[in-house]
């Protein structure tokens, strides 16, 4: 097998930062300082959280959008507009559907000036490469799901690219077409006859990069930055049940649920403050997953990758839940482990109305802008504010995206507290009613 550290280099990435406006007029930091080489004849991953700037990066590569500093390079020249040679794979399916499969497929010839009957021949191999010999002639709305991803894997491959560019391929996928597309995509890498010689995939799924990647890059979170790399030397096929398999699933979650080495304020909770960023997550599924912790076989301890599989979540979603449940003091994440405390064991055995009273107690103590929202309201005559007051504060510190999700999380979390209402058509937090 050739040696990856001695192939040319495709990609070279140094020091790059990216940038992006927020609404107080100042710039949210995406990237930071990120370097990256992709060399010929290697698959690599790049494993973070939402908002860890992988897809961001994916795009500088792609030339879809320039960094704010920093070099980016392919082939030793610098990257300006779409490079000759990279192709990219979404998430979404982006077919025409107006287009048939065949159409679709020959789009990225076209463009480049290959004539129809050049055109015709590689695209009917790259069909077939993928396994949709026959439906040539389908709409993409005649397509499932799975066949319309090998269309569009069929798109990018056609144009024969030096790299292939894949930004959670899978993740729009039912579990068992995804393991099917995934599995042909690794056994055709293996045997040769993919038209490529590099992948550089987008993934959240600890277990994907495992199965498919010779490198991992697992990025950290505001901003974006490598924060390790970790080498995958199992053979292909590559059994998830083997002991070395499972260990690096292991190892890697334990990474990304490892704390800085400045611990933050709070017990070592990221973000914190009025400008934190909250997911949202149903108090119905932090309750539920409080349950199941506190029951055997866990007994408010558990290895992250075995609750993810039980409970069938990737670990971009259990991490979500495992850091609402820390940020409010109900449950501890350590080392790839998700423990309970003395208050989430506590809220496992009490009634729904104790819940609640606890819950509340915890929302007003642990998340500041809970503590602000009810603070403003109590101190109000007319004891109503409209969200835009709240969400003007949020995007001081965080991205228009990133404030309506907390928002919403502030929402739904605030009216199982009982603490205010909310009406949605005029956008209003009161205490109407609020217990």
């Amino acid at each position: 097998m050739l040696d990856p550290a001695k192939q040319p280099v495709l990609i070279d990435i140094r020091n790059v930062c990216r940038s992006f406006p927020k609404g107080s007029g100042e710039d949210l930091l995406v990237l930071e300082n990120v370097d990256l080489t992709i060399r010929s004849g290697e698959m690599v991953g790049l494993l973070g959280r939402s908002g860890s700037g992988k897809s961001t990066l994916l795009r500088i590569i792609a030339g879809l959008i320039a960094p704010s500093s920093g070099d980016a390079k392919c082939r030793g020249k610098a990257i300006d507009g779409p490079p000759n040679g990279v192709a990219m794979v979404f998430q979404s399916f982006a077919l025409f559907p107006w287009l048939t499969v065949l159409q679709n497929v020959e789009l990225g010839l076209e463009a480049l000036g290959v004539d129809a009957a050049e055109r015709r021949k590689r695209a009917l191999a790259a069909i077939d490469l993928i396994g949709l010999d026959g439906f040539e002639s389908a709409f993409p709305k005649e397509l499932s799901g799975g066949m319309r991803q090998r269309v569009g894997f069929a798109r990018a491959l056609v144009v024969h690219p030096d790299l292939l560019l894949m930004d959670e391929p899978f993740s729009a996928l039912d579990v068992l077409t995804a393991e099917t597309l995934r599995t042909d995509l690794i056994d055709l890498w293996i045997e040769g006859r993919l038209p490529i010689k590099s992948v550089l995939m987008v993934t959240h799924n600890i277990e994907e990069a495992v199965l498919m990647c010779d490198r991992i890059l697992v990025f950290s979170s505001n901003p974006g930055r490598v924060a390790a790399e970790f080498k995958v030397d199992l053979p292909h096929p590559r059994n998830r049940l083997d002991p070395a398999f499972r260990q690096l699933v292991d190892q890697l979650y334990g990474r990304m649920t490892q704390r800085p080495t400045k611990a933050p304020a709070l017990e070592g909770i990221q973000g914190t403050g009025v400008g934190m960023v909250l997911r949202h997550v149903s108090s119905n599924v932090l309750s539920g997953l409080i349950e199941t912790l506190a029951a055997p076989p866990y007994d408010g301890h558990a290895d992250l990758p075995v609750l993810a599989n039980s409970l069938q979540l990737e670990a971009d979603e259990i991490l979500h839940l495992g850091e609402s449940l820390q940020l409010l003091r109900f449950a501890q994440l350590s080392e790839g482990d998700l423990v309970l405390t003395e208050f989430g064991k506590r809220f496992a055995n009490l009634e729904t109305d104790a819940r609640k009273k606890l819950f509340t107690e915890h929302l007003i103590a642990y998340v500041p802008v809970i503590g602000l929202i009810k603070r403003v309201l109590d101190e109000r005559p007319s004891h109503t504010a409209p969200a835009a007051r709240f969400r003007n504060e949020l995007e001081d510190h965080m991205s228009e995206e990133d404030a309506d999700d907390t928002l919403k999380t502030i929402v739904s979390w605030g009216r199982y507290a009982e603490l205010f209402a909310y009406d949605e058509q005029s956008e209003t937090f009161s205490l109407e009613n609020p217990g």
